[in-house]
C-alpha cells in the first residue's frame, strides 16, 4: 500500500512557511505500516491543484491533503476535490451549525464568507474539527475494476487542528495495512559520508531490507534504518541485527541513537560516573555551554562555564602567561592546553573542556591551518584536537562544539 502527501499553499511553495506537517504525516504512516513514497507541494491554482491530485491518486492508494479548507478565495482544495470526483458542491447544515458555534464561543460573528466551509464535494464525508473552523473532507476515488479505490482525505494546515483530525477522524477510518514498518536511527561523528558508506559496504545497498539510509547535518552522520515485514517481531529482530552489524563496523564512530545529541552522552556519562565538567570558550560565544545545558539534569555535573573571546580576557580570567600567545598567536595546541587546564583548576572539575579563538574566513587566509583547537583537560592527561574549517561559520562552529564534545566522550567511554 503506497501513499502520497499532499501539500496546499503558496506559503509554502513561495518559501515563507515551512511544511512540517507531511513529516509528522509521513511518521504517523509509517508507523501505520503505510509507506509514504511521495510528497508533494502545490500552489493555490485550481487546475495545478486538479492535475496533482489526479496525479496522486493513479500513483497511491491513500491521499491525504493539508491546506486549502479555510474560508478565503485562495482556499482551493474542496474544488479541486469535486472536479476530481466530476462531482458538484452540496451544502452541509451540520457542518455549518459547528462552524457557527465555534465563532459563538469565541464571542464572534460568523462572517457569510465562512458558509463556504460547509461546502462538500457530492458523496463525501465532512470530517469534524472541534478546534477550528474548517471541516475536512474523506472521499474515496474508484480507479477501474482491477483496482481498489483511491483513498483521499483532506485536512486543516494548522498543524494543532492536523493532528487532532488525523489521530481523530483520519486514523480510524484508513485501511489495516498487512505490513508492518519500523524505523530506527543511530547517529554517528568523525567521519564523512562517502567513508561511512565505505565502511558499511553492502549494508546500504538499493532494495535491501532493511534499508540504511546516510544523512549528514553540521558534521552529524545519521543512519536511517527501515525495516518491511509482517509483523511488529520480524522487523524489531531485523532492525536489532542491523544496529549490531553497523556498530560492529563504525565501533566507536556511533555515539548515540534517535534524538539523541553528543552533549546528552556526555551529561549521561559523567552523571553515572559521578564526576563534574566545567567549560572555557573563545570562539564559539557560549554554543558549547548552551548545549550542555539543554540537557535535562546538567546541573548533576556541569560546574559552569567562562566565555573569554580574546586573548586579554584569557590572560586575566585564567592567568594565561603573555608569552604563551607568542607563536601560533591565540590559537594554538599550546593554548588550548592551558585554556583547558586553568579551567578545570578554576572551578574544581574533574573534566573542562576548553575551545580557542576562531582563525577567521578573511580574503587570503591560510586554509591549511585549523581554524580551531578543542582541548579536553582530565584528572591525569590533556587531550588536544585540531579543528578544520568546513562549511560557513555557524556550520563551522557547530562542528567545532561537536569536535570538543566528541573528544570528551571518546575519553569518557575508554580513557587513555
Amino acid at each position: 500500500m503506497k501513499a502520497e502527501i499532499v501539500a496546499i499553499g503558496s506559503e509554502l511553495t513561495d518559501g515563507a512557511k515551512l511544511d512540517t506537517n507531511s513529516q509528522w504525516l509521513s511518521q504517523q504512516l509509517t508507523d501505520l505500516g503505510i509507506a509514504v513514497h511521495f510528497h508533494t507541494t502545490v500552489a493555490d491554482n485550481l487546475d495545478e491543484n486538479v492535475a496533482v491530485l489526479k496525479l496522486a491518486v493513479e500513483r497511491a492508494d491513500v491521499v491525504l491533503i493539508t491546506g486549502g479548507l479555510g474560508p478565503t478565495l485562495d482556499d482551493l482544495t474542496r474544488e479541486a476535490m469535486a472536479a476530481l470526483r466530476e462531482v458538484p458542491l452540496e451544502f452541509d447544515e451540520p457542518s455549518l451549525a459547528a462552524i457557527t458555534e465555534m465563532f459563538l464561543s469565541r464571542g464572534r460573528e460568523m462572517p457569510e464568507r465562512n458558509r463556504v466551509q460547509a461546502m462538500f464535494p457530492l458523496g463525501s464525508t465532512p470530517l469534524p474539527n472541534p478546534v477550528g473552523t474548517a471541516p475536512g473532507i474523506w472521499m474515496t476515488i474508484p480507479r477501474g475494476t482491477a483496482r481498489p479505490p483511491a483513498i483521499v482525505a483532506a485536512m486543516p494546515g494548522v498543524p494543532s487542528e492536523m493532528h487532532r483530525m488525523f489521530d481523530e477522524q483520519v486514523r480510524p477510518r484508513l485501511p489495516v495495512s498487512p505490513q508492518a514498518i519500523v524505523r530506527a536511527r543511530l547517529n554517528c561523528f568523525g567521519l564523512g559520508e562517502s567513508h561511512t558508506e565505505q565502511l558499511l559496504g553492502d549494508l546500504t545497498a538499493r532494495g535491501r531490507n532493511p534499508e540504511i539510509g546516510i544523512t549528514a547535518h553540521e558534521a552529524t552522520i545519521t543512519l536511517r534504518i527501515t525495516a518491511h515485514g509482517f509483523s511488529m517481531g520480524e522487523c524489531d529482530e531485523m532492525v536489532g541485527v542491523a544496529r549490531e552489524t553497523i556498530v560492529q563496523r563504525l565501533g566507536a564512530y556511533v555515539y548515540g541513537s534517535e534524538d539523541e545529541e553528543l552533549e546528552d552522552i556526555v551529561v549521561r556519562r559523567l552523571i553515572d560516573s559521578g564526576q563534574t565538567l566545567a567549560t572555557v570558550e573563545s570562539g564559539t560565544g557560549g554554543l558549547l555551554s548552551q548545549r550542555i545545558t539543554n540537557v535535562r539534569d546538567f546541573e548533576r555535573c556541569y560546574l559552569g562555564g567562562l566565555i573569554l573571546p580574546s586573548e586579554t580576557a584569557q590572560r586575566r580570567e585564567l592567568g594565561l602567561a603573555p608569552d604563551l600567545f607568542s607563536q601560533g598567536g591565540a590559537i594554538s595546541e599550546a593554548v588550548a592546553r592551558e585554556m583547558a587546564i586553568c579551567c578545570r583548576a578554576r572551578l574544581g572539575a574533574d573534566y573542562a573542556v576548553a575551545i580557542t579563538n576562531d582563525r577567521g574566513m578573511e580574503f587570503g587566509a591560510d586554509l591549511s591551518l585549523p581554524a580551531a583547537i578543542v582541548a579536553v583537560a582530565a584528572p591525569d592527561q590533556v587531550h588536544v584536537l585540531p579543528v578544520q574549517r568546513i562549511g560557513n561559520r555557524a556550520i563551522h562552529r557547530s562542528r567545532t562544539v561537536k569536535s570538543a564534545l566528541n573528544l570528551l566522550r571518546l575519553h569518557l567511554v575508554e580513557p587513555q
